[in-house]
């Protein structure tokens, strides 16, 4: 989408890079405050929007403190998962396009809740799990055939696993709908429309080899210096991006290393082993 790359020019350098260790760390801390005393979150930082039109403004930001569970196995298996599928898909989106994927959702759960205090009066105290969902299920829908080990054993393709999580998200909406707790219902439709958008917003870099991905972000952290000097290079004929302005550079991802070839010799050489 042109708009999006326009914000990415425009806004890019303020994005938040390795935006889901941060997250993980907030998890943690919630964990922690948990394990003291559970009510600390629900009485001071969870999204209540009553008090926060009173004035308690942070708790905009505190809610997603809350973790996954309060066993601790179960978090610790969480939130390598979380950190994983964020991680791959900052790679694939951009650290822009990923910070705004996940404030997004954010705001989504944030209005969800207001929308329905404005309406009803009711107070519906939302955290980020139908988010984290929705993390799963997009990036299903960018590696749809890369495979999991479920339960350390059995290979699943991703793809079949965020059917069952969107199984889950209209169920969990049938019986939210049931139960007249809208603001779940809307936080769950925000939340899928937070990925059918970023789906097609992203579609063309679905296309890419996620180690490709890998090693082009590798290279660019590794490659980062003053003008001047040149950033990509020809592993088999030496050119660089100064010998012509249509000389375009791909990385190998069969290639045990990164190693960089103009478009002549991306499919000629010989993959380094």
């Amino acid at each position: 989408m042109k708009w999006m790359n326009k914000l990415e020019r425009k806004f890019g350098k303020y994005a938040i890079q390795n935006l889901m260790m941060y997250i993980i760390a907030l998890y943690c801390l919630g964990f922690v405050i948990n394990m003291v005393n559970p009510m600390i979150y629900y009485r001071y930082l969870s999204l209540d929007i009553r008090q926060v039109l009173h004035g308690q403004v942070w708790r905009l930001v505190t809610f997603i403190i809350q973790p996954p569970s309060n066993n601790i196995l179960f978090v610790i298996l969480s939130l390598y998962l979380y950190y994983m599928i964020g991680t791959n898909l900052e790679r694939t989106w951009g650290a822009f396009r990923f910070n705004l994927y996940f404030f997004a959702g954010m705001l989504g759960h944030i209005l969800a809740a207001l929308l329905v205090y404005l309406i009803s009066g009711k107070v519906f105290l939302l955290t980020t799990t139908y988010l984290n969902f929705s993390l799963f299920f997009a990036f299903g829908m960018t590696y749809p055939d890369m495979q999991f080990l479920l339960y350390f054993i059995i290979p699943v393709k991703v793809k079949y696993l965020a059917y069952i999580d969107g199984a889950f998200f209209l169920i969990q909406a049938v019986f939210s709908m049931m139960a007249h707790d809208y603001a779940t219902v809307v936080a769950i439709v925000v939340s899928m429309l937070n990925v059918v958008w970023f789906f097609f917003a992203t579609r063309n870099l679905r296309r890419l080899d996620p180690r490709e991905i890998h090693r082009r972000h590798t290279y660019q952290q590794q490659v980062r210096q003053p003008r001047g000097i040149t950033k990509h290079k020809c592993a088999i004929c030496g050119r660089t991006e100064l010998d012509g302005e249509d000389l375009e550079f791909r990385f190998c991802s069969k290639c045990n290393g990164n190693y960089e070839y103009c478009q002549e010799h991306l499919f000629t050489h010989t993959h380094v082993k």
